[in-house]
């Protein structure tokens, strides 16, 4: 069992910064981990993701350039950094881990495997 605590969040206008964090229980902290994010009467999409070791990331098209997924498995907490942000970055941002071994679609929410209970992320124009 893994719990997952994010923070971070809040009310930003456009163009502000923003530094999200997920806090893992888990003293084992060798996940591959992911960001999604959630808006109002949407499907949760995915944001970024990182392996285990913080040498391989991936980013949705909509956040590349902007956005940066990083770890510190010292502290077992993964980090995301937003800047320039823009009114539809605007949702719940969540974390996630995926704790298998095999080969998996890290930008698919049905193969993580556990969850924080979401962050808000409000930017107004």
């Amino acid at each position: 069992q893994v719990q997952l605590v994010e923070s971070g969040g809040g009310l930003v206008q456009a163009g502000d910064s923003l530094r999200l964090s997920c806090a893992a229980s888990s003293r084992t902290f060798t996940y591959n981990m992911g960001w999604f994010r959630q808006a109002p009467g949407k499907e949760r999409d995915f944001v970024a993701s990182i392996t285990w070791s913080g040498t391989t990331t991936y980013y949705a098209d909509s956040v590349k350039g902007r956005f940066t997924i990083s770890r510190d498995n010292a502290k077992s907490t993964m980090y995301l950094q937003m800047n320039s942000l823009k009114s539809e970055d605007t949702a719940v941002y969540y974390c996630a881990v995926y704790v298998g071994s095999h080969p998996y679609s890290f930008s698919l929410p049905k193969e993580y495997d556990y969850w924080g209970q979401g962050t808000q992320v409000t930017v107004s124009s």
